[in-house]
Protein backbone atom coordinates (compact mmCIF):
# COMPACT_ATOMS: atom_id res chain seq x y z
CA UNK A 1 0.00 0.00 0.00
CA UNK A 2 1.32 3.68 -0.76
CA UNK A 3 0.42 6.24 1.20
CA UNK A 4 0.30 9.76 0.13
CA UNK A 5 0.07 12.75 1.74
CA UNK A 6 -3.01 15.22 1.56
CA UNK A 7 -0.85 17.86 0.26
CA UNK A 8 1.16 16.45 -1.98
CA UNK A 9 1.29 17.43 -5.49
CA UNK A 10 0.59 14.80 -8.12
CA UNK A 11 -0.71 16.03 -10.76
CA UNK A 12 0.91 16.74 -14.51
CA UNK A 13 2.99 19.51 -13.57
CA UNK A 14 4.49 17.70 -10.93
CA UNK A 15 5.13 20.10 -8.75
CA UNK A 16 5.55 23.42 -11.49
CA UNK A 17 4.67 26.32 -10.08
CA UNK A 18 2.94 27.40 -13.17
CA UNK A 19 0.03 26.43 -15.67
CA UNK A 20 0.78 24.03 -18.48
CA UNK A 21 0.35 25.39 -22.02
CA UNK A 22 0.41 22.56 -24.00
CA UNK A 23 1.34 18.94 -23.68
CA UNK A 24 2.81 16.40 -26.42
CA UNK A 25 3.63 12.98 -26.23
CA UNK A 26 6.29 11.18 -28.38
CA UNK A 27 6.76 7.92 -29.29
CA UNK A 28 10.47 6.70 -29.56
CA UNK A 29 12.35 3.39 -30.39
CA UNK A 30 14.52 2.22 -26.73
CA UNK A 31 16.75 -0.73 -27.06
CA UNK A 32 14.17 -2.61 -29.31
CA UNK A 33 11.25 -1.46 -27.32
CA UNK A 34 9.09 1.72 -28.04
CA UNK A 35 9.11 3.86 -25.09
CA UNK A 36 6.00 6.75 -25.26
CA UNK A 37 7.19 10.27 -23.40
CA UNK A 38 5.08 13.19 -22.12
CA UNK A 39 6.28 16.40 -22.96
CA UNK A 40 4.72 19.01 -20.74
CA UNK A 41 4.94 23.19 -21.91
CA UNK A 42 5.04 26.00 -19.39
CA UNK A 43 6.36 29.91 -20.22
CA UNK A 44 9.82 29.48 -19.13
CA UNK A 45 10.55 25.53 -19.63
CA UNK A 46 9.65 21.89 -20.77
CA UNK A 47 9.25 19.24 -18.82
CA UNK A 48 9.95 15.69 -20.68
CA UNK A 49 9.13 12.01 -19.00
CA UNK A 50 9.04 8.67 -19.55
CA UNK A 51 5.74 7.03 -19.31
CA UNK A 52 6.43 3.47 -19.93
CA UNK A 53 8.14 1.52 -22.94
CA UNK A 54 6.12 -1.05 -25.16
CA UNK A 55 6.68 -4.35 -27.02
CA UNK A 56 5.41 -2.99 -30.05
CA UNK A 57 5.00 0.27 -31.94
CA UNK A 58 1.28 0.06 -32.17
CA UNK A 59 0.70 -0.36 -28.55
CA UNK A 60 2.95 2.56 -27.59
CA UNK A 61 1.45 4.99 -30.46
CA UNK A 62 -2.52 4.01 -28.90
CA UNK A 63 -1.20 4.42 -25.46
CA UNK A 64 0.98 7.52 -26.69
CA UNK A 65 -2.97 8.86 -28.00
CA UNK A 66 -4.80 7.98 -24.83
CA UNK A 67 -1.81 9.66 -22.41
CA UNK A 68 -2.26 12.97 -24.46
CA UNK A 69 -6.15 12.65 -24.29
CA UNK A 70 -5.61 12.28 -20.72
CA UNK A 71 -3.50 14.85 -20.27
CA UNK A 72 -5.36 17.41 -22.50
CA UNK A 73 -8.68 16.68 -20.74
CA UNK A 74 -6.33 18.14 -16.98
CA UNK A 75 -5.28 21.25 -18.78
CA UNK A 76 -8.94 22.44 -19.94
CA UNK A 77 -9.17 20.85 -23.70
CA UNK A 78 -7.38 20.48 -26.62
CA UNK A 79 -5.34 22.92 -27.80
CA UNK A 80 -6.03 24.47 -31.37
CA UNK A 81 -7.45 21.23 -32.29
Amino acid sequence: MIAMAEDEDTDLAGGHPERALGVETVVVEDRGHFAVDIVVFFADSVVRRRINTYPTRRRAEISARLIKRGAEREIEGPLNG
